[in-house]
């Protein structure tokens, strides 16, 4: 083989030696460079697609979407209306346990007992004694010490009868010291009325219930509502029986008696009361539950300002109404609020906070 044959061979491999590198080269730049290219072509289509839809305003945050996002993201607006409620007084109370009630009229009605045993005695003795009296005038057919001894048995009755008597005095008006005129009057009957017989076979709660000193007094037969503590939906509605005569001593106030259906109540269990105060009426509006997001765990509706404009506005959830919740401020009689899509707004700013915080 001749010289100028072998210096062909090696110049065409060199050739396609550099020409195989530079189609590696070639293809490793398109490789590593087409993750970035991607990433800006995306960011531009977003500048250029997505318009900012959230903006503040005086530190509202407004939500603006034109008719046609609307229609195609099922948002819908109802205009609410003026309403009026009762405004509610918030305590608590505790079931109360009957059992120092019973025993006082356990000994109450054993010292009536006793009381009417003496009296008999007392008639017996005073027959006794008359006759003993009447034989002793009449010629002396007893003696003076057998009429002594009478007179001193009719005495010792007496005083029997006497002690048996103060001593349900007593009882009956301990009941009314520790329970009250109405109570204490139901407990000292021989046969009880319906009321305290419903309380005695549980049929009934007693509930002793403390309300601020400026509340007015409940007025007879009218009613609270009350829930366990634990059970707040479980809302019961209880009467007014009569004013209490102890204080609670962990919560200061006046406090008043109320009967209510025992159920799931048992003695000692704290209650949560609510009163509609008669003479406090609130104007304002019915916020619809369609209308609400929670956020936060706050209660929270989206007003339209304008066609295209929605400012999120904070709602009290204290007065519930039948459909909704009734609202005394922030909003009026013909505001329109969002009823339909109202997640959809709020995801809105979410994703404006996102990006501020990203941008930063």
């Amino acid at each position: 083989m001749s010289t100028n044959t072998i210096t062909t061979k090696r110049t065409t491999a060199i050739v396609a030696l550099q020409a195989l590198l530079i189609i590696i080269l070639f293809w490793m730049l398109i490789f590593y460079g087409q993750d970035e290219y991607n990433a800006m072509i995306g960011e531009t289509e977003e500048e250029i697609e997505t318009p900012n839809l959230v903006s503040t305003d005086n530190g509202a945050t407004i939500v603006t979407l034109n008719a046609l996002t609307q229609q195609q993201s099922g948002i819908a607006t109802s205009s609410i209306q003026s309403s009026s409620h009762l405004t509610t007084l918030n305590s608590l109370g505790i079931v109360v346990n009957l059992q120092p009630l019973l025993e006082l009229r356990t000994r109450y009605l054993e010292a009536r007992a006793e009381a009417a045993v003496q009296a008999a005695a007392v008639e017996t003795s005073t027959q006794e004694y008359e006759r003993l009296k009447l034989l002793n005038q009449d010629e002396r057919n007893v003696s003076e010490r057998a009429v002594a001894l009478a007179r001193s048995a009719l005495k010792s009755e007496q005083a029997r009868q006497l002690a048996a008597e103060r001593t349900a005095l007593n009882l009956r008006d301990s009941m009314r010291q520790q329970w009250g005129e109405r109570l204490a009057s139901a407990a000292t009957q021989d046969t009880p009325d319906s009321f305290l017989r419903r309380l005695l076979e549980h049929q009934d709660a007693l509930i002793q219930v403390t309300l601020p000193y400026e509340a007015p007094a409940p007025q007879l037969r009218s009613t609270i509502s009350v829930s366990p503590t634990s059970a707040p939906n479980r809302s019961l509605s209880a009467e007014f029986v009569s004013p209490a005569a102890v204080i609670d001593t962990g919560m200061p106030g006046k406090t008043y008696y109320y009967r209510t259906a025992a159920q799931e109540l048992r003695a000692g269990m704290r209650v949560t009361v609510r009163m509609q105060q008669q003479n406090a009426q609130l104007s304002g509006v019915v916020v619809p539950h369609t209308a609400v997001v929670w956020y936060g765990g706050k209660a929270w509706v989206y007003k339209q300002e304008s066609a295209e404009r929605f400012v999120r506005v904070l709602i009290d959830t204290d007065a519930q109404a039948s459909d909704g919740w009734f609202v005394s401020d922030g909003l009026q009689a013909g505001d329109r609020l969002v009823t339909s899509g109202v997640q959809l707004l709020l995801s809105e700013e979410f994703k404006y906070q996102i990006k501020n915080e990203n941008e930063d």
